[in-house]
C-alpha cells in the first residue's frame, strides 16, 4: 500500500482542475479515474471516419476559470470564441433571424437593439421583454429566496406571456440549465442571464470546440499531470474511502493507497456512496438533486446542407444544431442537441432519427437533395443535476466534516449552474480546502514542542 499526500478521485474537469492547483502548490498527487481516459462527461469515441463527442459542449467568454484551465492544458487553439454574441435563429419556411449584441454599446444597452428588432415577437412583447431583462438585473443569484421559486413563475409575474417565454427565454434557459423556465431555479437563471448576457457586453460571446473533447480536455490533461509529476491511474474504480486517524485509506480495483487528503470529484450518486458517513452525515439529501438528460442526434450528410456553424431553432424539434465536420472529412456532420430531454430519452433511435431528419430538412432545404451517410443517437441520461427551485439547499460545500476530505463537481455549491465553468470552479475550491488542511497539518508538525 503506497502513501501519497493527496488522492484526487475522478478525472473529469473538476478533478483535473483540483490536481493542477495542488501540483502548482507543490504537493504530490495521485489521480484515480474509473474510465479508460480522463475527461469525465467530456469524452469522445470513434464511429467510422468520425470522432464523436458524447454531447455538444459550449462555453461563454465569461467562463474565466474554464478558459484558464484550457490555457494550462495548451488547448486554447482547439476552440473558437465569437467576437460578438450572435445566434442565428431558424424557423421552417422563414429566413434566419440573427439575435446579436451591438458591439458598440456597453452593457446592458448592448442587447437593446436586438430585443427591439426580435422578429419572432410582436413589438409589445419585445418591450415587455426589455422591461423583464431590466428587472432580472436586480435579482441576486446568491439570494436564497431566489432559489425557492421558478424562473417561469418570475417571468409570468413580470409580464412575460407564454409566447414570449417560448420564443425567447426558453430558448436560452433550456440550453443553459437543461431545464425549461417552469422547472428552473430563478437563482440559477439569474446567474446565467446576468453573468452571461446583462452585466458585461462581451460575456456571452460563444465558444465552441474545434477539436474532439478528448483532445480538448482528457488527453492534454493526462499529459500535463504526468509531466508535472502526478501519478495518473485510469481504469481504477474506487470502492471505499475510510478515515484512519489523520489519513485516508482508499480501496480500489488493483490495490489501494493511503493519503493525507482526498478530493472526491465524482457525480453525486457515487460521492454519496463513497464518502465516509462521518464526513457528510447529510449526504442523503444529495439525492434530491436527481438527474436531467440530454440527447444528441448525429447526421452525416454526403454534401453540405448549411454554411452556419450553429443555430437555434424555433417552432421545430431542433433546439440547437452544430456543424461538427472535421477537417479532412467530406460531406457535412451535424449534431442536434436536445436539452431537458425527458420526453425523448426513451424513444427508439430509429424513430428519433426519422423525426430529426425531417426537421432538419425543413430548416435546411438542401438536406432534401443529398444522401444521408450515417445517422445515430447518443444519450446522456445524467447529463446534469436537476437545476430546479430549491436545488441549492441540496448542494454541499467543498468542505466536509472530515478535515482534508473535500468534495468537487459541478453539482456542489458553486453558485453556478452545472456547466464546465462550474466544474472547474468546484475543483479549485476543493483544492483550496485541501491546501488549507495540509498547511495546518504541516504547521502543527513543525511547531516546536
Amino acid at each position: 500500500m503506497t502513501t501519497e499526500e493527496v488522492c484526487v478521485i475522478g478525472g473529469g474537469l473538476a478533478g483535473i482542475a483540483s490536481a493542477v492547483r495542488l501540483l502548482d502548490a507543490g504537493h504530490r498527487v495521485t489521480l484515480l479515474e474509473a474510465r479508460p481516459a480522463l475527461g469525465g462527461a467530456t469524452y469522445s469515441f470513434r464511429r467510422g471516419e468520425l470522432t464523436v463527442d458524447t454531447g455538444q459542449h459550449v462555453f461563454l467568454r465569461c467562463y474565466q476559470q474554464y478558459r484558464g484551465l484550457l490555457a494550462r492544458l495548451g488547448s486554447t487553439d482547439r476552440v473558437t470564441v465569437q467576437e460578438g454574441f450572435a445566434v442565428p435563429i431558424l424557423r421552417a419556411g422563414r429566413p434566419p433571424h440573427l439575435l446579436a449584441r451591438n458591439r458598440r454599446l456597453p452593457a446592458p444597452a448592448h442587447l437593446l437593439p436586438a430585443l427591439l428588432r426580435y422578429r419572432p415577437l410582436a413589438f409589445g412583447q419585445r418591450m415587455a421583454a426589455v422591461r423583464a431583462a431590466a428587472a432580472l438585473r436586480r435579482v441576486e443569484p446568491d439570494d436564497p429566496a431566489a432559489d425557492r421559486i421558478s424562473f417561469g413563475a418570475w417571468l409570468a409575474a413580470h409580464g412575460q406571456d407564454s409566447e414570449t417565454v417560448r420564443c425567447l427565454w426558453e430558448m436560452i434557459c433550456t440550453a443553459a440549465l437543461n431545464a425549461p423556465p417552469a422547472q428552473a431555479s430563478l437563482a440559477l437563471a439569474a446567474r446565467v442571464f446576468r453573468t452571461g448576457l446583462l452585466d458585461r457586453a462581451d460575456a456571452a460571446d460563444l465558444g465552441l470546440p474545434s477539436a474532439p473533447l478528448a483532445e480538448l480536455h482528457g488527453k492534454p490533461a493526462a499529459a500535463l499531470l504526468r509531466q508535472r509529476g502526478a501519478t495518473v491511474r485510469t481504469g481504477v474504480r474506487v470502492q471505499q474511502i475510510r478515515v484512519e486517524g489523520s489519513r485516508y485509506r482508499i480501496a480500489g480495483e488493483g490495490g489501494g493507497l493511503t493519503a493525507q487528503a482526498v478530493v472526491l470529484a465524482v457525480p453525486h450518486p457515487q460521492a454519496a456512496r463513497l464518502v465516509p458517513p462521518e464526513a457528510a452525515p447529510d449526504r442523503a439529501r444529495w439525492a434530491r438533486l436527481g438527474a436531467a438528460p440530454i440527447v444528441n442526434v448525429h447526421v452525416h450528410y454526403e454534401h453540405r446542407v448549411t454554411d452556419l456553424a450553429f443555430a437555434a431553432g424555433l417552432d421545430t424539434p431542433v433546439q440547437w444544431v452544430f456543424d461538427r465536420t472535421p477537417a479532412g472529412v467530406s460531406g457535412q456532420y451535424l449534431v442536434v442537441s436536445i436539452s431537458a430531454a425527458e420526453q425523448v430519452l426513451g424513444i427508439r433511435a430509429g424513430e428519433l432519427v426519422r423525426t430529426y431528419l425531417a426537421a432538419l430538412a425543413e430548416i435546411f432545404p438542401a438536406a432534401r437533395r443529398t444522401r444521408v451517410r450515417d445517422a445515430f443517437v447518443t444519450r446522456e441520461p445524467r447529463a446534469t443535476f436537476r437545476q430546479g427551485p430549491g436545488s441549492r439547499s441540496a448542494r454541499p460545500p467543498a468542505r466536509t466534516r472530515s478535515p482534508g476530505l473535500a468534495l468537487a463537481g459541478a453539482w456542489t455549491d458553486t453558485g453556478w449552474p452545472d456547466t464546465m465553468e462550474g466544474a472547474v470552479r468546484s475543483g479549485q475550491r476543493a483544492a483550496e480546502v485541501v491546501l488549507a488542511h495540509l498547511g495546518s497539518t504541516s504547521n502543527a508538525t513543525e511547531a516546536p514542542t
